[in-house]
């Protein structure tokens, strides 16, 4: 038995929907099913054809992200733990700051468990950057590397959900703020991001 590809209407408006989700929700954190029905120019109904409820919109929203995020983590190639973490958290800083209402509803407690299974690959990444970075000595080793990761976890979190990412700084505080849980001090963290300029510089002038 063969499965029909989806009419190419209703991938247009599912694309649709989940545009004007992302819109809404930014302007919005609260909008209601409708609100982003008429946004997306289609009917309640239609909506529902797609998904089943909010928190399903929702979901679909995170996991579209998640891939654009994991994406970014398998495209950092640096040996240098250090650079790799440093570039690696400006890299989701700029993708996070372009949705950041979105990215903190996923980040929200209602939906943090679907959006831990749903970027499972970057979160490999950024344990298998602690223990790199642990063995060659470049991040702390008081903590056991499952542990460290997870802080650094929490507090990439905790920096999209309180920092606004249009203020001046905004991307070189959440780069410097990572290095730090890593282990780094501010004279390192500074040092390293003095001898490449390029990791925030690019982000920076990205997100204004």
């Amino acid at each position: 038995m063969t499965t029909r590809a989806p009419r190419r209407d209703a991938v247009e408006n599912r694309a649709g929907i989940l545009d004007a989700a992302r819109a809404t929700l930014s302007a919005d954190p609260y909008a209601s099913v409708d609100v982003i029905a008429r946004s997306a120019g289609l009917s309640r109904r239609t909506l529902y054809g797609h998904f089943d409820d909010r928190d399903a919109l929702i979901r679909e929203l995170i996991s579209s992200g998640a891939q654009r995020f994991n994406a970014i983590a398998a495209a950092v190639a640096d040996a240098d733990a250090r650079l790799a973490l440093a570039r690696l958290a400006a890299r989701l800083w700029h993708e996070a700051a372009h949705v950041q209402v979105a990215a903190a509803l996923a980040l929200d407690e209602a939906h943090v468990e679907h959006t831990a299974d749903a970027l499972a690959p970057l979160r490999r990444t950024v344990a298998a950057l602690v223990r790199r970075g642990q063995e060659d000595g470049s991040f702390r080793t008081d903590l056991a590397a499952p542990t460290l990761a997870r802080l650094i976890e929490e507090m990439a979190r905790t920096v999209i959900s309180r920092t606004d990412a249009a203020s001046s700084g905004a991307a070189n505080l959440a780069v410097r703020t990572v290095l730090s849980i890593a282990g780094l001090s501010w004279r390192e963290a500074d040092d390293l991001l003095t001898a490449h300029p390029d990791i925030v510089a690019d982000t920076t002038e990205a997100v204004a």
